[in-house]
C-alpha cells in the first residue's frame, strides 16, 4: 500500500469518528472531515448546523479552521466522510476554501454506502478564483476574451464574453 493510501486510510477513520459528533439537529446529515499537514499533524472537524442556515459550517472548512489555528497551514490530504450510498463532493465554498492551501491536496471522500471519490482539489474546483486573479495575473484558469460576436448582451461595450482557452462556438 502506498504512503497516500495509509494516510487517507487513517483520515478516513477519523473523519468517520468526528463525524458522529456533526451538530445536525436540522438535516440530520452528519459530516466529518480530517486533513493531515506537511508537518504530519492531523486535524479534524465537523459540521455545525445553526437554524440560521446561512451560518452553518462545514466540516472540510471546520477542519481547516482548527489546523489555522494550530499554526499549520500546508495541507497534504483530506479525507470526508458523508452518511450518503455514493460518495459527496465538498460543496463549493469548502471546494474555495481547500484551494487557497493549495492545488495538489489529496481530497478522498466516503461514504456509508459503497464508492470513494479520490481527487486534488484543483480538480474540484476548474477555471477557480485564485490570489492570482486578486493581483491581476494570469492564472492557470486564465480565459481570453472570445469575439464580440459571442457577446450575449449585444453592443454594451461594457461587457465582454470570456471563455476558457480552446473552447469553441457554434460560430467558430
Amino acid at each position: 500500500m502506498n504512503r497516500d493510501a495509509v494516510i487517507l486510510d487513517e483520515l478516513e477513520q477519523d473523519a468517520r469518528e468526528v463525524a458522529k459528533r456533526a451538530y445536525a439537529p436540522y438535516s440530520g446529515f452528519r459530516v466529518g472531515a480530517a486533513l493531515r499537514t506537511r508537518s504530519g499533524r492531523t486535524f479534524t472537524g465537523c459540521n455545525v448546523e445553526n437554524a440560521s442556515y446561512g451560518a452553518t459550517t462545514c466540516a472540510e472548512r471546520n477542519a481547516i479552521a482548527a489546523a489555522v489555528a494550530a499554526g499549520e497551514q500546508q495541507i497534504t490530504h483530506i479525507a470526508i466522510h458523508t452518511p450518503t450510498p455514493h460518495p459527496v463532493s465538498p460543496c463549493g465554498i469548502c471546494r474555495q476554501v481547500l484551494l487557497e492551501f493549495g492545488r495538489d491536496i489529496v481530497v478522498r471522500s466516503s461514504c456509508d454506502g459503497s464508492g470513494i471519490l479520490l481527487v486534488t482539489s484543483a480538480d474540484l474546483l476548474p477555471h477557480a478564483f485564485t490570489s492570482e486573479d486578486l493581483a491581476g495575473e494570469s492564472s492557470a484558469s486564465a480565459t481570453e476574451p472570445a469575439s464580440r460576436a459571442d457577446d450575449p448582451f449585444g453592443d454594451d461595450p461594457r461587457t465582454e464574453v470570456i471563455r476558457p482557452p480552446g473552447v469553441r462556438t457554434p460560430q467558430d
